[in-house]
Formats: C-alpha cells, structure tokens, sequence
C-alpha cells in the first residue's frame, strides 16, 4: 500500500477517536463532568500507547523468527502501563492541579491502574487491527501483481506456441506451390510476406485493431485456397462497423485453420463458410465446415495447438466476456465464438 493511503487510514482512525472523545464529554459534561483530561493528556498517551503497539505488530509480522517480536510485544504491555500512569501524575502534579483537588490528583488507587490497562487494551487491538487490514491489503496486492505476471508468462507462452505453428504450416503451402512449379508461388510468397509482418509486429501486443486481424484473416485463407481447385470454397462473411475495435491477436486464426485441416475439400457451395459480425458490444465469429469422409472429428481439435490452450487463452484475456461453443457430427464442424467488449 502506498504510504499516502496509509496515513489516510491513520488520519482517519485519529478522526474517530477524537469524534468518541467528544461523545464522552457530551454524554457526561450534564453531570458536572470535567473534559479538560479529555482534550489535553489523554491524546497524548492514547498516541503513545497505539504507535508502541503499532511498530511492535509491524517486526512482528515481518520477521520469519517471532519470539524476538514477541518478547519485545510482552515488553512494551509491562513499560506502557505504569508508563501511561507516571505521565498521567506528573502531568496532573505539574500542570492540571487547578481541575482537580490535591489529594486527588497525587492518589494512584486501583481505580487508576484499571482505567490504564482498559486503554492499553483498547488501542493495542485497534493497533492490530490497522496492522493487520494494511498487511491484508499488501498481500492482496502482491497475490494480483503475481497473478497478473503468472497470466502474463502464460500469454506469451501460447503465442509462442500459436506463432510457430501457423508459419510452418504456411512454408508447407509454398513449398507445395514451388516444388508443383505452380504460377500462384509469387502471390504466396507476397501473402506469407503480409502475414509474417502481422506476427512478427503485430501480434506481439496484447491487443490489435480487428481491421488488422481481419487482414491477416484474409491473407491466410487467401494462402490456403491457392493450393485449392475451387476459388469459391471459402465463404467469408463480415457484418457491422469494424472501425475501432480491437482484438487480442491471432484468437480467431486457429479456428479457420482448423477447417482447412479438418475440412472436407470435395463440397463447393461452399466447403467453409466464416461469419464475422460485430454488433454494438459484442463479436460473433462463427466457423462451419463439412468433415471428411470416415474421419472422425472431436470437439477438443482445434488447429495444432488444442482446444485446451485456447480456451485458457479465453478465460485470461476475455475472463467472464466470452462464450465458446464448439460441436461436431459426422457431416459438420462448427465453431461458435462471442466476445463481450
């Protein structure tokens, strides 16, 4: 916690106590009750009291060994005690002799020492309890900021595990091409070209505009259909105003790769068809394709990457902002992705 929200809390507690201070006096001031040790001695001790306590918790819950804290904590209890009682007698021997009577003033009874202990109680837990909701909140912060550092590593870890695949999988297709001498080699190359600037630069940020995503979208399945007899297999389908958005990079590639790999290339009209609509405040991205012939297609398979990693990819970067439904028949894949934002 920073140390100006700290001495809020402090400021804040000192507020209240002065507030049940006037209480008392308001409460007792009909009875003839006198304040003035209220208002002058009182806060003075009462300070004393609850910071002794106060740094004593603090080496208390630092130190890995406790029984130097402790020690010192049993301590400070014996020496405030008769420490409140003897500044309380000097100070009414001294200085507040003309509010009450000698022999009042000089006799400690038991009265006094019970009044001083009941105090040394009272702000020893409110010590406590300071120490310990400032030490609660540090450890909260600490556990988010580790968190955070744990889902950053992952992050990095599965778009170090996306990256990889898509560009092997994309030198595979322009190999193809060159090895068959085919005439569509220099448009790949100027599409993998479009789509190693996107991964390279792009898609090492946390987020992207959808304009570039899209893209890249493009550029990929542009790169697949080169190595596909019908021009028309792939439907592509986007609805609503692109301009602005933003996107985590690479979260809709795998689902696309996954029909090309999965899908059945001897259905035409068409073999996949891709659905982007973007609505006020939310993304649908849908993904069907046929199944092959004799293969069987389970709803854990997605890309070369995994199911798995990319719904732990979901829940990091859309926690409780996404919903993915997956399903597959013997005919039909079909992907189903909404993104809140």
């Amino acid at each position: 916690m920073k140390v100006k929200y700290k001495i809020l809390i402090h400021f804040a507690f000192w507020i209240y106590m002065f507030n049940q201070i006037l209480l008392t006096i308001a409460t007792w001031s009909s009875s003839g009750y006198d304040p003035f040790q209220e208002l002058t001695i009182y806060p003075v001790t009462s300070f004393i009291t609850f910071y002794s306590f106060y740094f004593t918790y603090g080496l208390f819950f630092t130190r890995k060994s406790k029984l130097y804290p402790a020690l010192l904590l049993i301590a400070v209890i014996a020496i405030l005690i008769p420490l409140r009682i003897g500044i309380e007698y000097l100070f009414w021997k001294y200085i507040g002799y003309s509010h009450m009577k000698p022999t009042e003033l000089l006799k400690i009874d038991s009265s006094w020492w019970f009044n001083s202990i009941r105090l040394v109680t009272i702000y020893g837990i409110y010590a406590l309890l300071i120490q310990l909701a400032i030490g609660w909140f540090d450890t909260q912060k600490l556990k988010t900021e580790l968190m955070l550092e744990k889902q950053s590593g992952e992050l990095a870890l599965l778009r170090s595990q996306i990256n990889p695949h898509f560009l092997f999988n994309t030198l595979n297709n322009i190999y193809s091409l060159v090895y068959k001498k085919s005439e569509d080699a220099p448009e790949a190359v100027m599409k993998m070209s479009s789509i190693m600037r996107y991964m390279l630069y792009d898609a090492t940020t946390d987020s992207v505009l959808l304009e570039k995503e899209i893209e890249y979208l493009k550029s990929f399945i542009e790169l697949e259909k080169l190595r596909i007899r019908h021009k028309e297999f792939v439907e592509l389908n986007i609805s609503g105003n692109v301009e602005g958005r933003t996107i985590a990079p690479m979260l809709l590639i795998p689902f696309v790769e996954n029909a090309f790999k999965h899908g059945s290339r001897s259905v035409t009209n068409p073999g996949i068809r891709i659905n982007l609509t973007l609505e006020a405040n939310k993304i649908l991205f849908e993904v069907s394709n046929h199944v092959r012939k004799n293969t069987t297609i389970t709803k854990d398979q997605v890309g070369g990457i995994g199911l798995t990693n990319i719904r732990r990819r979901l829940n990091l970067l859309y926690t409780g902002k996404h919903q993915l439904e997956i399903s597959a028949d013997e005919e039909m894949y079909h992907v189903k992705l909404i993104l809140w934002i």
